[in-house]
């Protein structure tokens, strides 16, 4: 390319979305003003105009910098102005030119360019490149149908390769940017291998493009091809003898959505996506999602529920068959059955059993579903941090499921299972959601009428389940959820409850599993005592069950051997079947000793005896705590000390023994953590024994927590603390007087053989448990700590309540 030295001032005509090249004949419509009055000036001298491409298509008044430097010089060949003020030219481009420099004007641009005139040499080269670009071209015009044939022969008609290559360039379908960069292109071969490469890139394009249109097309004569056939098998069909034509598997999921009679609008949607379903083509993701959740839908009980048991009798032997004790639960169930025949309301109550492990809670949950006759369903919570597990997952993520409610409804088949939620203590919340929140819904009578699961989108009627939910504590569970609940405790189970417990129903089931009989082995009741006593630590039964399956595996094993017929397991062969005993019983003190008194304590696994120890010692008025005591318990010790100094004139305590002695309150079992408020009556009393060197009878045990004015407040837990006692061997109980309804839940045989002392002051607990002052000073014996056991609970409820500390509680 060499260009001529001479320069002509040209008016300039910016282009949008075009790129001219020489020999091309364009029609342009023109409607910027300074655009017009270049036109104009251009026919007033000799008709030429610079055209060059702007390099933003969107800007109205370009300038220097907004315009490609190499451009077109062009001859007007004709010019039309429209009504709309617009003009309509018609240019031919000449050769190419490039922008010397700008020529300020007004009211349009001119342009000093220089003309480029082609320069270059015939080659072997040369020519194999024009060869190689007519044969590209001839195959991109067959592919491509906009380009007419006439263009073809123009490009194998043409010698002069500049030529050749402009033309094939404004024809092809390329971008702006890479048709300025052929324009801008002056040496020969590098003009015809860009082109080269551009014909290349876009005929692997169109073929492409021709590939997928002709899958498209196959697969939709396929389809119309199998909708043909499918209508004249069943013309045919029905020609024949007039039978019923077999059903397709769309055509019976129709016919089971209708059957559902679920609301007009509901069922139509479930009638489009069948119609969707049926569209879709075979190899589409979507048909397993789609099916799967049809599939759900019609195979929900929206209307199918079972029956319930009207005979109150046959439900109340059903319950007493499976279970042993627990009459509120029974009682309650019965209540339900009769106000069901009553009302004949659908509606089911929603109960909570909470009780420590091993009580029944969740077998409990299967013998009344055998009561009333119902399904029964059991979902685990424990663990569960996902709201998804609850509500499902919506049908846009990829894996989607419905959620346990309604798979369980699903297993069930039936609309008013009785539905066991296991360990709803147990669930967590993380960035996934709270599934106690949604629990809510599931659990509020007056919303679970229209359960909505994310996976479903369809109300569902939750009103007719008979919700149970278990838990092992109160204080896991939220207010707002634990407030849509009928709470009934579990306790655990007495001594003598796990005595009938064990030979009515776990003996039996164990000689049953173990394939033994009565022939075999008998288990007497000392041996069973002693199990329960020494084998075993617990609120249930559990542990219980598993030391007399394997009392059952070591006869079984002699059984199998030959050498015995009958074995009777007394409580000297405990150690060789079972081991040595893995706990020891709590005692006590058999004399009244100085600054020892005996405290009761409610854990997980029922009642303890709670020793607690003081001793004075020389010192300057120090409080040392001892025995992983809480907070609570602490400040309890303090409003002891507090009520003890206070009324140290009354109490025949020294006045200056706070600058005299350090005081030191030890409770035994250190590696137990304790805490709560209701050991404050019997750290009060072992300070001021201690103090006064009065002793304290042995056989009375206290519990109560104290104020700083001496008032006895009351505590929780009371049922199993007196267990406790009666169990060590204490007959004499001092408990607050605002107690005095809770010795109702004692069992009445138990009561008979206990003195209980209601109590108000802490003057009326001095007077009856402690003793006048005697000339010899008993102080406790030193003892190791027995072991680690449960820890200990000494305040409050029978079961921590929500406002609790969470740690272990005394």
């Amino acid at each position: 390319m060499t260009g001529t030295p001479a320069t002509i001032q040209l008016p300039l005509l910016p282009l949008k979305n075009v790129v001219l090249f020489p020999h091309m004949i364009v029609p342009l419509y023109v409607g910027r003003e300074r655009s017009i009055h270049a036109l104009e000036a251009a026919m007033t001298q000799g008709k030429q105009v610079f055209l060059c491409t702007q390099r933003q298509a969107d800007c109205e008044d370009p300038t220097e910098e907004d315009l490609y430097r190499v451009g077109v010089i062009g001859e007007i060949v004709q010019m039309l102005k429209l009504p709309d003020s617009t003009i309509k030219v018609l240019i031919e481009g000449s050769s190419r030119a490039v922008i010397e420099r700008f020529v300020e004007g007004d009211p349009h641009l001119r342009v000093e360019v220089a003309l480029l005139e082609e320069d270059f040499l015939p080659s072997p080269e040369l020519e194999g490149l024009m060869r190689g670009v007519v044969d590209l071209f001839d195959r991109y015009v067959e592919l491509d149908k906009k380009v007419p044939p006439e263009v073809n022969l123009t490009v194998r008609g043409a010698e002069d390769a500049g030529r050749m290559a402009d033309i094939v360039a404004s024809n092809l379908g390329i971008g702006v940017t890479d048709k300025q960069d052929v324009l801008e292109t002056f040496q020969m071969n590098a003009r015809l291998e860009k082109l080269s490469a551009m014909l290349q890139r876009e005929i692997e394009i169109l073929d492409m493009d021709r590939s997928i249109r002709q899958r498209v097309r196959q697969q939709i004569d396929r389809r119309q091809k199998e909708f043909y056939l499918k209508e004249q098998m069943r013309v045919i069909q029905e020609e024949l003898g007039g039978e019923e034509p077999h059903l397709s598997e769309l055509d019976e999921m129709r016919e089971r959505v209708k059957a559902l009679e679920l609301a007009e609008a509901i069922e139509d949607r479930l009638l489009k996506d069948v119609d969707r379903l049926e569209r879709m083509p075979p190899g589409s993701p979507e048909i397993s999602v789609l099916h799967a959740y049809l599939d759900l839908v019609v195979s929900l009980p929206w209307h199918a529920s079972s029956e319930d048991v009207t005979d109150l009798r046959a439900a109340e032997k059903v319950l007493d068959e499976d279970h042993h004790g627990l009459r509120k639960i029974k009682e309650r169930i019965l209540e339900f059955l009769a106000v069901r025949q009553l009302t004949k309301s659908p509606k089911g109550p929603i109960l909570c059993f909470i009780g420590p492990p091993g009580v029944g809670k969740t077998s409990l949950g299967r013998s009344i579903a055998r009561a009333l006759g119902r399904k029964f369903v059991r979902v685990s919570l424990g663990g569960v941090s996902d709201e998804a597990e609850v509500r499902g997952h919506r049908r846009t993520y990829v894996g989607s499921m419905p959620g346990r409610i309604i798979k369980g409804l699903r297993e069930a088949g039936t609309r008013n299972p009785v539905f066991l939620l296991d360990e709803i203590d147990k669930m967590s919340s993380d960035f996934r959601g709270d599934p106690a929140s949604a629990m809510l819904e599931v659990l509020d009578p007056e919303q679970n009428k229209h359960f909505s699961d994310h996976y479903l989108e369809i109300p569902f009627d939750l009103s007719e389940v008979l919700f149970i939910t278990t838990a092992n504590v109160y204080y896991s569970i939220p207010r707002a959820l634990l407030d849509r609940m009928e709470v009934i405790n579990l306790p655990g189970y007495t001594a003598e409850e796990k005595m009938v417990i064990a030979r009515e129903f776990l003996i039996p089931k164990q000689l049953l599993d173990h394939g033994l009989t009565e022939k075999h082995i008998e288990i007497t009741r000392p041996a069973v005592s002693t199990i329960i006593s020494r084998y075993t630590s617990e609120a249930g039964v559990r542990n219980l069950e598993r030391s007399i399956a394997g009392v059952c595996r070591k006869v079984a094993r002699e059984v199998v051997k030959g050498k015995t017929r009958r074995m009777t397991i007394a409580p000297s062969r405990l150690d060789d079947l079972l081991g040595p005993p893995r706990y020891k019983p709590d005692e006590g003190h058999k004399e009244p000793l100085v600054g020892v008194a005996n405290g009761l304590a409610w854990t997980e696994v029922g009642g303890v005896l709670l020793t607690i120890e003081v001793i004075t010692m020389p010192g300057k008025g120090n409080l040392n705590l001892t025995g992983q005591m809480g907070d609570v318990m602490q400040e309890s010790a303090r409003a002891a000390l507090s009520y003890a100094r206070s009324n140290a004139e009354a109490l025949a305590i020294p006045v200056d023994f706070r600058d005299k002695l350090d005081l030191h309150i030890h409770i035994p079992k250190g590696a137990i953590p304790k805490d709560g408020p209701s050991a404050g009556i019997s750290m009060a009393l072992a300070i001021i024994s201690a103090l006064s060197q009065r002793p304290i009878r042995s056989d009375v045990a206290l519990t109560g927590e104290i104020t700083l004015r001496g008032r006895v407040l009351p505590i929780g837990g009371l049922k199993e603390k007196v267990l406790a006692a009666h169990r060590i061997g204490i007959r004499t109980i001092l408990l607050p007087a605002d107690n005095e309804a809770d010795l109702a839940d004692i069992p009445a045989d138990i009561r008979k053989r206990l003195t209980f002392k209601l109590v108000q002051t802490m003057d009326e607990v001095i007077a009856e448990a402690l003793l006048p002052r005697t000339g010899t000073i008993l102080l406790p014996e030193l003892s190791e700590p027995a072991g680690v056991e449960e820890a200990a609970v000494a305040n409050g409820d029978e079961r921590p309540r929500p406002d609790t500390p969470r740690q272990p509680s005394l």
